[in-house]
């Protein structure tokens, strides 16, 4: 999941790391043969066993201090209105109930609004803007009891106008929650009127919900002083630490913030935790107790934030080939009643609006709108995925207009040379591997033969229609608010040569812990069993940026091995004066460090060092080069390289029903010079499967009155072992080396795989055309249920 946060500061020029660091960090790679664990290899991941046995720890496993009190939310039932009245006299007598917090408790400031914004109170405070939004929290000696006192409340409401659909809210004149932002390059208007051909569309694309394994939790522990403990399913601690000492009312250096791990994060816990971090924190002061609060999956999914719903509106000219001349689009985003992330979310769907393809004259608009619906938030590829499928749909336009297959499209107006090498914001694509991956894909594909097959089959007529489609992404790796793209670990080396490691980044289950204790194995050539990571804690690495953009790997990785550089470099310098020798013949080897011609093991080389004195601990920093961005403007270059793949996918869709199945995906991912192989496929794996799930099963549906009714695993649709494609190819682009100096000369891999989930939707699209000949292009909208696939038929034969 990816974040930017929209605050004010100063215009960036291009940063670039201090010079003793770069230049610790730009050593070249050692020989790392006989190292357990090295980079570049594969390697479970750390936490695997304790997953599947069910001894992996998480919050709500934490030991309870005697005493532990739990809250729960009190939830409004309206989508806007005025408190007439709030009566909470049957909560406060209810049994087991200690008391209850409301706007007015709140010793702070009643706001957790990531941006500075003041937009989003803890507790509502005289009118609600969402249903669900939290109103006040019952704090009770069990959670059951708190949970059943939290339904006695009598609130009387003074309704308001609501509106829920973006669309809707642009009509309405609803405001933007944040500013929006435009992108331009050229003379769109112009160059569109002078196009040959020219296609208008309008596409809706649905939200989706986190649906993680482990909800939201927050557990805090008073301390004296103004000192509080919260243990929290975070992504982002050190803002969780910022956000409640805001609402305490006291500095950030009272309040540490621990997270040994998630189940799940995917960007819902980046911001959304504040909440619940706030209202565990307040209560433990205020009671003087340690209190937990856990939501029922219900009302975890009716209080907190989403992937962003967009209605986009698109144009397109192009000439007889089908090679693109110009390109203008308008995103309108469900934000929801405050910003929170909802600025660079969206600035992020237009960063993407052209995927792998140059857009000659484009115009791209943002439109961030207000509704009275649960504030949206980050999510996998952050507002990314959003952006690629508008691309894909006008690839899809484009090629049924002119009656090409959309592969060749694609590959018509791939960015190339020649000047066509600059993207919407002004940023010169250097790394452009796309054509490659997609002419790799085609061939072990079968692409050619298979879309034949498919016509083959169609052609005959029939219930069940067939449809394929490869789709390539080019996904930009950095947080586009420059200041986010930095990084700290610590590391200390024990006098009996073990390590201890810790780092900002947080461990959700995607093996950031792993990969970057592989980094210092490989850097002092030791096994990665003599390395562990500890707990990520504002008490040891501050002011850390959240786990997301895809970049915790690349920023948790550099600064893990600036700080063991700056180790190594104090041992070299005590092993070439302790043994007479130049600094030259110091090498650390396998589990030892070689000296001249004599070899001493790693142990007992560190305990000579102790004993002389030597530090034997570091504190890393990271910050990434060359990035720099003006919103002003539209213009810099916001990511640091991009990365790339490819997805190939058939389908079977029953025209009777709507119905259909995946019969068939091959994917080819580029992740740069992989640090770990297999974790990485595995990321590419779950991606494409939660992409695809956005795109055809995950729905999100409120009623008229603003309730959201797909609340729960009951009525919300994730994918199931079953939906995967029957037969399900990934490889990685194993000849592929990052330009750019990332750690190893990796890439990233969370969240660029996610879009190649398009590939399903675009083949289901290609089935639906069938019935009419390919003649037309489907105006189907995502999540392309059943239902939805249903009616584009109909439609169609209409």
């Amino acid at each position: 999941m990816s974040t930017d946060k929209t605050v004010t500061a100063p215009v960036d020029t291009e940063l670039r790391s201090d010079p003793p660091v770069t230049d610790r960090l730009m050593r070249a790679d050692q020989d790392r043969s006989g190292i357990k664990g090295a980079v570049h290899t594969d390697l479970h991941h750390d936490s695997a066993i304790k997953h599947v046995t069910g001894r992996a720890e998480y919050c709500d496993d934490i030991a309870e201090p005697a005493g532990t009190l739990h809250a729960y939310l009190g939830l409004s039932t309206r989508a806007h209105a005025r408190i007439r009245d709030l009566d909470l006299e049957a909560v406060r007598s209810a049994p087991g109930v200690v008391g209850v917090l409301t706007a007015k408790d709140i010793p702070g400031v009643n706001d957790v609004s990531p941006t500075g914004l003041n937009d989003e109170p803890v507790l509502a405070d005289g009118k609600v803007e969402f249903w669900g939004q939290p109103i006040f929290a019952v704090i009770a000696e069990t959670r059951d009891a708190a949970r059943r006192a939290a339904k006695r409340a009598s609130v009387s409401y003074e309704d308001l106008p609501h509106v829920l659909e973006p669309d809707a809210a642009r009509e309405a004149d609803m405001p933007y929650v944040t500013p929006p932002l435009t992108l331009k390059r050229g003379e769109a208007v112009s160059a569109m009127e002078n196009a040959a051909h020219r296609i208008k569309g309008r596409m809706r694309v649905g939200g989706q919900d986190h649906l993680y394994l482990e909800g939201h939790i927050a557990f805090a522990i008073p301390g004296e002083d103004e000192d509080v403990i919260v243990h929290s399913s975070t992504q982002h601690p050190s803002e969780a630490q910022h956000m409640v000492a805001h609402v305490l009312g006291v500095p950030s250096n009272a309040v540490t913030v621990n997270v040994r791990r998630m189940g799940g994060g995917f960007g819902g816990k980046e911001t959304q935790m504040n909440l619940f971090c706030a209202v565990a924190a307040v209560a433990a002061k205020k009671w003087n107790r340690a209190v937990k609060i856990r939501p029922d999956r219900d009302d975890d999914m009716s209080a907190t934030g989403k992937r962003h719903d967009f209605v986009i509106d698109y144009e397109v000219g192009f000439d007889d080939t089908g090679r693109i001349q110009a390109v203008t689009g308008e995103f309108a985003a469900r934000c929801g009643f405050s910003a929170d992330l909802s600025g660079p979310v969206t600035d992020r769907a237009l960063f993407h609006a052209d995927n792998a393809y140059y857009y000659p004259d484009v115009l791209l608009n943002s439109h961030p709108m207000k509704t009275n619906t649960v504030s949206n938030t980050a999510f996998r590829g952050f507002g990314g995925p959003q952006g690629v499928i508008a691309a894909e749909r006008i690839m899809e336009e484009i090629a049924y207009h002119r009656g090409v297959d959309s592969l060749e499209i694609r590959k018509r107006n791939f960015y190339g040379e020649d000047g066509r090498d600059v993207t919407p914001y002004h940023q010169t694509v250097e790394d452009n591997i796309a054509p490659r991956i997609v002419s790799e894909l085609e061939q072990s594909a079968d692409y050619q033969a298979r879309r034949q097959a498919v016509l083959d089959w169609n052609a005959k007529g029939g219930i069940v229609r067939k449809g394929i489609a490869l789709t390539p992404v080019k996904f930009g790796i950095s947080f586009t608010a420059t200041w986010y793209n930095q990084a700290g670990a610590l590391l200390h080396i024990y006098s009996d040569g073990s390590i201890h490691l810790n780092h900002g980044g947080t461990e959700m289950g995607q093996g950031l812990n792993t990969k970057v204790a592989q980094v210092v194995a490989d850097e002092l050539q030791v096994d990665i069993d003599k390395i562990k990571i500890t707990k990520t804690t504002t008490e040891k690495v501050p002011n850390t940026s959240a786990t997301a953009a895809s970049s915790g790997s690349d920023l948790n990785g550099m600064a893990a091995r600036d700080a063991a550089i700056q180790i190594k470099d104090r041992l070299t310098a005590f092993a070439a004066e302790r043994w007479q020798t130049e600094a030259a013949k110091v090498r650390f080897v396998a589990n030892a460090v070689q000296i001249g011609d004599e070899t001493v093991p790693f142990a007992d080389f560190i305990r000579e060092a102790y004993m002389a004195r030597v530090q034997l601990s570091a504190a890393g920093f990271y910050k990434t080069p060359k990035i720099h961005w003006d919103r002003a403007t539209g213009k810099g270059r916001p990511f640091y390289y991009f990365a790339y793949g490819a997805a190939c996918s058939e389908v079977s869709v029953d025209t009777l029903t709507g119905e259909y199945r995946v019969e068939r995906t091959d994917i080819l991912h580029d992740v740069g010079r992989s640090l770990n192989p297999v974790i990485d496929k595995g990321q590419v794996e779950g991606a494409f499967i939660q992409g695809m799930g956005w795109l055809t099963t995950e729905e999100l549906w409120w009623d008229d009155k603003g309730q959201l009714r797909t609340h729960a695993p009951s009525t919300y649709k994730i994918p199931l072992a079953s939906d995967r494609p029957r037969v399900f190819n990934v490889a990685l682009a194993d000849w592929s080396e990052n330009r750019e100096q990332t750690i190893k000369r990796s890439k990233a891999v969370g969240e660029p795989p996610f879009m190649l989930g398009i590939s399903v939707f675009e083949a289901l699209s290609h089935a639906v055309a069938s019935v009419a000949d390919y003649s037309v292009c489907p105006r189907l909208d995502a999540p392309a249920t059943p239902e939805r696939v249903l009616m584009a038929i109909e439609r169609l034969k209409g």
